[in-house]
Formats: structure tokens, sequence, C-alpha cells
């Protein structure tokens, strides 16, 4: 059975996000901090008219960096040239990309913790001074050539910011930390989808929705649509907290977003090992994912919800894990 609340994006995902892609800041629902820092920096640069300084956006995945950083140069009207770091296997296929833009454009790299070493830093230079030195021929006869570059705003995005190395993360001067979003921000978003969509939603309907969608708008938007299909097929098209109740509770998503897998992971903690500590490793093995998916995909939500806490001697189910499955935590 595949993850309803993974936030990794599918392709059906992916179509239905461009369809709902907000266009300015203005259009852009959540991440105010963000919003708010950005709208001054884009002001000024566009005042002095220079490009803007180069953007790290670091969280969680499905919070919206690869739209944030479309908004970035529709608000700055340039162009944007979009990749990721695994796309670019050596430094002559950043060359190309960059040989490709114009004065101000933007150049996005999602993933950018993904990048080669090689890759990264010739993209040092490029950064800090608009050129790259490439090297021509072979053997005796291989030569240095400067290459300038126009002056361009790098766009990085990334789900893992301590993977980056420190060069490459001190020559971003804007870096932006997206948060997951509040379910008043998600009831919002998912009525407007709603909208586009020309599906019938009433406000108890899309509150029900956000609610189970771990904070992230891509989980929302992919719930809404299996809702959708549930409203259309069982009842009259029209989604009511009742339609929503009924489609969740059939997808395995409770009503604090957790999925049969989050289940799993937390009974797993307080049944076998008692609520904790135990190790990340020891976790990963016992719910079968790589140990590297569970620190990615299921931890964070679960810390920020309350039900994992890290310690030095590993992680540890909270009292609120107990009590959101009715066990008696053996303490007490």
């Amino acid at each position: 059975m595949d993850r309803m609340i993974s936030p990794e994006p599918s392709n059906e995902d992916l179509s239905f996000e461009k369809s709902l892609r907000p266009q300015y800041l203005s259009q852009y629902i959540g991440q105010e901090k963000v919003k708010h820092e950005l709208a001054i920096y884009i002001e000024a640069a566009k005042k002095r008219e220079e490009s803007l300084d180069h953007v790290l956006l670091y969280g969680p995945p499905g919070l919206g960096k690869t739209t944030m950083a479309m908004v970035i140069a529709n608000e700055m009207a340039v162009n944007i040239r979009t990749t990721s770091g695994p796309a670019i296997e050596k430094p002559g296929d950043l060359v190309a990309l960059l040989n490709e833009l114009e004065p101000g454009d933007v150049l996005f790299i999602d993933e950018i913790h993904r990048l080669p070493r090689v890759a990264e830093e010739m993209l040092y230079s490029a950064m800090e001074d608009f050129f790259v030195d490439i090297m021509v021929g072979q053997g005796p006869t291989a030569h240095p050539v400067h290459f300038p570059l126009p002056p361009f705003t790098l766009i990085g995005a990334t789900t893992r910011a301590g993977m980056l190395s420190a060069p490459l993360r001190d020559r971003f001067g804007i870096v932006s930390h997206m948060e997951y979003y509040l379910d008043s921000e998600l009831t919002e978003i998912v009525q407007r989808s709603a909208e586009v969509f020309s599906t019938v939603i009433q406000e108890q309907g899309a509150i029900e929705i956000a609610r189970r969608s771990r904070g992230t708008p891509r989980i929302a938007n992919r719930l809404l649509k299996r809702v959708r299909d549930f409203a259309q097929v069982q009842h009259d098209g029209s989604i009511t907290k009742s339609v929503a109740d009924q489609a969740l509770d059939v997808l395995q998503v409770d009503h604090e977003g957790l999925d049969y897998i989050d289940q799993k992971l937390l009974r797993t903690m307080i049944e076998l090992y008692h609520g904790g500590p135990v190790g990340l490793t020891t976790i990963a093995v016992n719910i079968g994912e790589e140990t590297e998916t569970v620190e990615d995909m299921y931890e964070p939500f679960l810390i920020q919800k309350g039900f994992i806490q890290r310690t030095a001697r590993g992680r540890v189910a909270t009292e609120l894990a107990y009590r959101h499955f009715g066990y008696q935590q053996e303490n007490e």
C-alpha cells in the first residue's frame, strides 16, 4: 500500500500542484515570516536594479520550496531555470545551465545537498564573483579558460540543510526556513484547491482534511483528491465533515494525521521497547524502512507533534503517544 501522507511528490502531485501554483507573494498562502523578509529583499534589489542575493530554502518536503522559487522569479520579473542536485553529474552539466542565464535570471537547484562535490566547488566562484574556470583539452595541452557569467540568483532548496558544506552554505546571502503550516492556512489551501477543481466543499470538511494533513500543503491536496473521489462515487459530490471523516478513515489517516506507518512506529516503541529509549536503526528494522527514511520522512512530524523525543540514548515515546493509543505508562 502506498503511503497516502508521504510528503514526497508523485507524478500526479506534480501536475496537480502546477495547476494550483501561486504566481506572486500576495497569492502564496502561509510562510508569513519568509514572505515578509523576501518581499523586503526583492523590493530592495529591484530599486538598486541588481540581481537578488542567493537564496537557500530549507525545511521538510512538501512545504512549497519549489513554488517559492518560482514566485521569487516572478516577483523579480526574470526567467527561471530549474534542475536538481542529482541531475548535475559533472561540471559540464552545470556550465551548460549557467551559460543559458541572462542577467538577473534565477537558477533553481532542488536537493542541492546532493550536488556532486566537483560541481559544488565550481559554484563557489560562480556565486561569489560570477565566473567559472573550466579546463579545455586533455593531457599536456589542457589549459584553464576563464568564463564570465552574468549576475544571477541561485536558489537552492534542501530538506537536509545540515548536509550542506560550510563553504556553500556561507555563500547564500538569504537563508529561509520553511515551516509546517497551521491548520487554518491548510484549510484555506484546501478551499482554494477545491474551487480550482470545481468541487463543492463545506468549511468543516476542509478543516477536517487540513487537520489530518501533517502541516503540509502537498499532503492536503493529495487527501483532497482522494476525498473528492469518495464524495463523487458514494455521496452527492459535496465534501462535508462526515464525508471527509469516512474517506480519511478508509485511507487510515487518523485525526492527528498519523497513518498506518506512524502508528506502527509508535506502537512498536511502546509495545516492544516500553516507550524507549530505542535506537533509530532498531526502529527502522522493526517497521521495514530505511534509517534515512525514518529520520527524514516520519520523525520530523512526530517530534513536532510531541509524540517522540530525541535523547542522547535514543528515541522516546512521550506521554501524548501513550494517550493517543490508550496505553498506560508503566511508571504511572
